[in-house]
């Protein structure tokens, strides 16, 4: 199949692009080189690469920013996704779009399934679901693929930005009461293929790792998996702090647990549990 990917040069597309089965013809665009927003661009990329399907990991992600840029995060993250839905639809390419645990409150006492309801608390979360009702609002073929707490070996992720901090600081507090799934980037974009190649029907899936963390508990796996790696050369105390005691300018939901059993029925992607993915990931970093 011929696949558009667009949001080129970022964490899950271009583990996208690293990870296409041979058989595919794979094209990425940066957000330099189409602007989404753009009908007549999006078209005539659309047509140049005759694309079957089109995977939309481009977004407005600075979720405290969005706060006090709404208009911006509304215009990438809900109209542009309209115009990509809409030209999508006209061309006959199916449309699979990247979302996220925001459009949730975190009031949930179980994982949140995919028809669980919405209600984010933050412009972030309300314009990434504004996204999400563009392109389920078509004719019925597109996806929607929420994840949550993406890291990659590149990019800027709190993975990397723990291993920076441990290196500079004499001890790091980390957010404890904040509870999700780490998501490696790599797995995410196995997810994106496994639906693909399974033709999915169109609708909503789920897909992170598997098991549960607060950012507390990640920061200290990082620690422990770098050091054993020689990424770090001393250990320093990692200090659980209360999202009281550390404001930021979007609320977070404080339980964004996503069920991913429906989507691991239907692709033959393996699932993985986030520290063995961790672990990869610091291999990676470990031998470029």
């Amino acid at each position: 199949m011929r696949v558009l990917v667009l949001g080129g040069g970022g964490q899950v597309a271009s583990a996208v692009v690293a990870a296409a089965p041979g058989h595919h013809q794979v094209v990425a665009r940066t957000r330099a080189e189409l602007d989404i927003g753009n009908e007549k661009a999006v078209a005539r990329a659309l047509t140049e690469t005759a694309a079957e399907w089109l995977v939309n990991a481009a977004a407005y992600t600075a979720v405290d920013l969005a706060e006090d840029q709404p208009a911006q995060a509304m215009a990438v993250n809900d109209t542009a996704v309209g115009v990509l839905a809409a030209a999508a639809s006209t061309a006959g390419c199916r449309l699979l779009h990247l979302s996220t645990d925001f459009v949730f409150d975190g009031r949930s006492n179980r994982a949140y399934l995919p028809d669980d309801q919405t209600n984010p608390l933050s412009v972030y979360g309300v314009s990434k679901l504004g996204g999400e009702r563009r392109v389920l609002s078509g004719a019925g073929s597109g996806i929607v693929l929420r994840t949550a707490w993406v890291y990659a070996a590149a990019g800027r992720n709190f993975a990397l930005t723990m291993l920076r901090l441990m290196r500079e600081k004499e001890q790091v507090g980390v957010v404890c009461d904040q509870i999700g799934t780490p998501s490696w980037a790599a797995g995410i974009a196995a997810a994106i293929w496994g639906l693909i190649e399974a033709g999915a029907p169109g609708g909503v899936y789920h897909w992170t790792d598997l098991g549960v963390a607060s950012w507390y508990d990640f920061a200290v796996a990082i620690q422990d998996e770098a050091l054993a790696r020689g990424l770090l050369s001393r250990a320093v105390p990692v200090i659980p702090i209360s999202s009281a005691a550390y404001p930021t300018r979007a609320r977070r939901p404080a339980f964004s647990v996503l069920d991913t059993a429906s989507t691991r029925a239907l692709i033959k992607v393996p699932a993985r549990h986030w520290r063995h993915n961790l672990r990869t990931m610091l291999d990676e970093i470990r031998t470029p």
